[in-house]
């Protein structure tokens, strides 16, 4: 790596360095990692540890417990990815974005330590996390997995508790192309005589197995955990514990109490090493913010942005958007990625939208907008011909996103969907932070 960069570099040029440094955008396994965090002394934290893998839903249950831990009273470091808008979205300490200057600081440690060790992008955010956490003397550490979990930059670490929200067909690539295979690869996240919570309602045999073979403590949804609500307030009811009477998440979205389920299942599981008091609970659904996730901006038209980026997600996301109040017409804004299944993704929304605005977006493995097109003309190619489903290409998100922005009639709906790469640059137009 080059030497000129220093920790008092500028971020953007070490994160410039970083995606063209290592040959892989995406390399899988713990060696390189193991190796350097055992130089900077981060191979294990001397705090509770949490990690939580899964297809959807991560990021909210990520996003629940660090709410809900902070109005607890702990310090707590969350680590979470990919970013919106800024790289520092990563590394929070206190539900505060990290700033600049810490996280080249770290950057500069890990470069010293890592010598004739080639890390990726992803195992330098991950160190850097770690330092950062470690620095803060946290309570607790929150680690989103980044891909899978076998050979997730994240799984260096041995956790207390182990979370996997959902599994479905994603990064095949990478994974395998059947749910077991996938399952299989996330359970090893779980770790011998710890609690191992798997909020997926139909979990595939391999991942139960894989946590009985190396005996930990597996909590599954409907068996050990479960909610249940009406439309004022809901229930948890744990192995031990209930908690009545909450609120609904400040999270949108028909999986959400699912999420919250999983995340009230490690704080029970946790007990008594973390006491969290009901209160803290309430405070901390009531509180939770988490952008792109079935967000919807106030104003008209409205705007409801949500990173749904394979066909679990956008099935959930049809979901919502049939339990919004009615909206004459549907305009979306799109980008994807070609590795995912955008054909099988687009499906569930067809019949959700009839404008779309297909955008390419950054990146070497972004499907091209003009595909996107493609796609959705030949899904609606049956439809009546009274049924009007217009496409068109864009370079980029936001000018999709200002197409249909002056398209859209005041009692309109704009969808904007499918990758952090299409939502981020959007929100940025809008000058919102993504926290």
């Amino acid at each position: 790596m080059s030497s000129s960069l220093t920790a008092a570099s500028p971020l953007q040029d070490w994160l410039t360095h970083l995606e063209t440094t290592h040959p892989k955008k995406i390399d899988l396994g713990l060696e390189r990692i193991t190796t350097v965090a055992q130089r900077l002394g981060v191979h294990t934290l001397p705090c509770v540890t949490i990690t939580v893998g899964g297809t959807n839903g991560k990021g909210s249950t990520c996003a629940m417990l660090e709410a809900i831990l902070v109005a607890a009273g702990y310090k707590v470091g969350l680590y979470t990815s990919p970013h919106l808008i800024d790289f520092n979205e990563r590394i929070r300490v206190n539900g505060n974005i990290v700033d600049d200057t810490q996280i080249v600081q770290q950057f500069a440690r890990i470069e010293a330590a890592r010598a004739d060790v080639s890390l990726s992008y992803f195992e330098f955010a991950t160190l850097a996390a770690l330092l950062t956490f470690t620095d803060a003397k946290v309570d607790v550490a929150i680690l989103e997995v980044g891909l899978g979990g076998r050979l997730d930059a994240v799984n260096m670490l041995d956790a207390d508790c182990a979370v996997v929200t959902s599994i479905d067909l994603d990064h095949m690539q990478w994974l395998g192309d059947t749910r077991d295979q996938i399952a299989f690869e996330k359970a090893h996240i779980f770790r011998a005589n710890c609690p191992a919570i798997c909020a997926d309602p139909v979990p595939p045999q391999t991942l139960i197995d894989h946590a009985k073979a190396i005996g930990a403590d597996l909590w599954l949804f409907g068996r050990d955990f479960n909610y249940s609500g009406d439309r004022q307030q809901w229930a948890y009811g744990g192995r031990d514990k209930r908690r009545p009477g909450l609120a609904y998440p400040a999270l949108r979205g028909a999986n959400q109490l699912l999420n919250a389920s999983a995340a009230l299942a490690v704080i029970e599981a946790l007990h008594p090493r973390l006491a969290v008091p009901q209160q803290a609970i309430r405070i901390g659904l009531a509180q939770v913010s988490l952008p792109g996730r079935m967000q919807i901006l106030p104003g008209s038209p409205v705007v409801v942005l949500d990173v749904a980026h394979n066909p679990h997600a956008a099935a959930v996301l049809a979901q919502n958007l049939d339990n919004m109040p009615f909206y004459p017409y549907t305009h979306a804004v799109v980008g994807m990625f070609k590795d995912k299944n955008i054909e099988a993704t687009l499906q569930k929304l067809v019949d959700k939208v009839d404008h779309w605005y297909c955008a390419d977006i950054d990146g070497p493995r972004a499907a091209p907008g003009k595909e996107l097109a493609q796609i959705v003309e030949n899904l609606t190619a049956s439809r009546p011909a009274d049924e009007v489903v217009t496409t068109a290409v864009f370079d980029d998100p936001v000018q999709a996103f200002k197409a249909a922005q002056n398209q859209a009639a005041e009692n309109d709906r704009i969808l904007v969907f499918g990758s952090f790469h299409t939502v981020g640059p959007i929100l940025r137009e809008l000058g919102r932070k993504a926290h």
